[in-house]
């Protein structure tokens, strides 16, 4: 999550905004932690659909 963080930080303008949106700012507590494995849970099953999608229209 620290690299992530750090990652989204270090976008001109809109970093700082980022991160408070995705992890809720630069701690990590248990908001913070359910929001992480929610998103590394559902990311799997977000790119087999856009996969699929993709693939029907080729």
């Amino acid at each position: 999550a620290t690299v992530i963080t750090n990652l989204f930080s270090a976008i001109p303008y809109i970093g700082q905004t980022l991160v408070e949106w995705a992890w809720g700012g630069f701690s990590v507590d248990n908001p913070t932690l359910t929001r992480f494995f929610a998103l590394h849970f559902l990311l799997p099953f977000m790119i087999a659909g856009i996969t699929t999608i993709h693939l029907m229209f080729l």
